[in-house]
């Protein structure tokens, strides 16, 4: 009797904007320091777009490299999964923009996802799920991020504009049998009541007009959080997550040997380590250089550990994220 194929993690691929954006060029424009911002979060310094810089072509370069690495070309994707939270256009989605900028001969499927700094998490499982089925056998999945023209950069706004950074990351995925490194497992969650927690707000389609230009000091249009509820949750939600999914698989913290967490803070990450006892040389940051790219940061993160030889073939490797929404969840892979 045959058996369903599994999916693999072929390669990875990452784009950041040149512009670096440092915690002392943000002293020159708000009331923060240095050392504020890095006691807060552990960030140094994040990627900010330049004027060439969009959703869509950091996401083109991010699949290139992908593509390449993998030695594949665009005809060789059967599906694309693309992930952003403010993208190119209000409609279409990017998922069809990027099909025609990576130069498909055919047509081939593209969704766009919305799960915010969980969205890696999400589509590596729904990718899986459509893998695990037979209806395709390469995925690729890319997550594309600009804050920094969302944000308000002004004393403020610091607590959440000191945070964010722009980026790309790619991954392709493909089906192979149960004996090579596989995805084995993912557990996704989601509890809407805390959604207004972290949010940006404006502009609605239920604004009536959508764009009230007559409104210039409305608030609404930059991102806000409750950062002390999101803190709390996200260490509870991650650790949770990835208890639960070890446990469906008969497997404790002690068998993994590397965990790549979504990078919003360094303090979160070294807490649900902590919780885990898990030691800290098991994962790998990239916080500190780029900020929080949303989707982008699993990616982005993965590649950079991959690429220094911390993730090597063969290890057991588990993925986690909690962002807006709130969502959360986890991906437990065989690399």
């Amino acid at each position: 009797m045959a058996t369903s194929p599994r999916t693999r993690i072929v390669s990875t691929g990452m784009y950041v904007p040149s512009r670096v954006v440092t915690n002392k060029d943000l002293e020159k424009i708000m009331d923060t320091t240095d050392e504020w911002i890095q006691q807060r979060s552990g960030i140094k310094e994040r990627r900010w777009v330049t004027d060439t810089d969009t959703t869509l072509n950091m996401g083109v370069t991010a699949a290139r490299q992908a593509l390449d690495r993998a030695k594949l070309k665009a005809d060789d994707i059967d599906l694309i999964i693309f992930g952003g939270l403010v993208t190119d256009y209000v409609f279409p989605g990017t998922g069809v923009l990027l099909q025609r900028e990576l130069g498909f001969s055919s047509p081939v499927p593209a969704l766009d996802i919305r799960n915010q700094c969980s969205g890696f998490v999400y589509a590596i499982s729904l990718a899986d799920a459509w893998i695990r089925s037979g209806q395709y056998k390469r995925i690729l999945i890319v997550g594309s991020e600009v804050h920094s023209t969302s944000l308000d950069i002004s004393t403020r706004g610091r607590d959440i504009s000191v945070l964010f950074g722009d980026g790309a990351g790619a991954a392709i995925v493909e089906a192979c049998d149960e004996k090579s490194a596989h995805i084995i497992d993912s557990v996704l969650h989601s509890e809407g009541k805390y959604a207004e927690a972290l949010t940006l707000a404006k502009p609605s389609s239920n604004d009536h007009p959508r764009l009230a230009l007559e409104k210039p000091n409305d608030l609404s249009i930059y991102p806000k959080m409750d950062g002390k509820l999101v803190f709390k949750n996200a260490i509870t939600r991650m650790v949770e997550v990835i208890h639960e999914i070890l446990g469906r698989n008969n497997m404790t913290p002690k068998d993994l040997d590397f965990v790549i967490a979504h990078q919003a803070n360094m303090r979160i990450n070294q807490m649900v380590l902590n919780q885990l006892e898990i030691p800290f040389e098991k994962t790998h940051h990239t916080l500190d250089r780029y900020g929080n790219t949303t989707m982008a940061t699993i990616p982005i993160t993965f590649d950079e550990a991959v690429l220094l030889g911390k993730v090597k073939r063969g290890q057991t490797v588990v993925f986690v994220a909690f962002g807006a929404g709130f969502t959360w969840g986890a991906n437990l892979l065989k690399f």
